[in-house]
């Protein structure tokens, strides 16, 4: 589906949260690099999209009513064939019923299974005052630890994502550190400006969070992503 009918489904659907799998079409449909998703209805169906998708792959409970997968146990990772992904897919199921037992359930989404990189968390907010700004720093755990971020007010230019990626604390692990790979920075510019093209051009978003957005030394992409629309 496109961005608008993902957003005219919702608003039918009188949902404010879009699932995963539509936060990273409507980021993919606007050239921000998201890690391949599709939803599986049953566990036949998660084998099946697995085997296509090619292992090891990733499987996360699909519930809008859901929002902290992790904390329910909805998540499961580097999964590394069928009989491994059957067994994820009714641990999850059970997991999550108990966790939320009237929470609504789609199914998991499948995803590739990234290899690893620099976390980098990318978002936008509605700020009181100054309205959507968008927002770049560490990701992962150590941004709830360090606070390490940067916001502009949208739109934002080019020079404005470079001033944001170059102002963090926490740069030096953007340039390589201890051996890892240096990040691609001005990748990761361009889709700090891709974001605020996107919010400035598309009504009724309330807050965009990219968390973790692994960042290589060649490219960037989007591991998880979720998309709140105002009410």
């Amino acid at each position: 589906m496109t961005t608008a009918q993902i957003l005219s489904q919702a608003r039918e659907e009188k949902r404010t949260v879009l699932t995963e799998i539509e936060a990273k079409q409507i980021l993919d449909e606007v050239g921000i690099n998201c890690t391949r998703t599709v939803l599986a209805e049953s566990k036949q169906q998660a084998v099946s999209i697995s085997e296509e998708i090619g292992y090891p792959v990733v499987l996360k409970v699909s519930s809008v009513d859901i929002t902290h997968k992790s904390d329910s146990g909805g998540v499961k990772v580097n999964l590394a064939d069928g009989k491994a992904v059957e067994q994820a897919y009714d641990e999850v199921m059970t997991s999550c019923r108990a966790y939320a037992p009237d929470a609504h359930i789609e199914g998991v989404s499948v995803q590739e299974m990234a290899k690893p990189g620099t976390e980098i968390i990318m978002g936008m907010i509605k700020d009181a005052s100054f309205g959507p700004v968008v927002m770049f720093g560490l990701g992962g755990v150590l941004v709830e630890v360090l606070k390490d971020v940067s916001f502009r007010i949208v739109p934002i230019e080019k020079a404005d994502a470079v001033d944001m990626t170059t102002e963090i604390q926490g740069k030096k692990l953007l340039e390589g550190y201890r051996g890892n790979d240096p990040a691609d920075v001005p990748f990761l510019q361009d889709m700090l400006v891709k974001l605020s093209d996107f919010v400035n051009a598309t009504e009724g978003i309330e807050e965009i969070d990219m968390n973790p957005v692994f960042a290589y030394k060649d490219g960037a992409i989007v591991v998880d992503a979720r998309i709140i629309l105002s009410a």
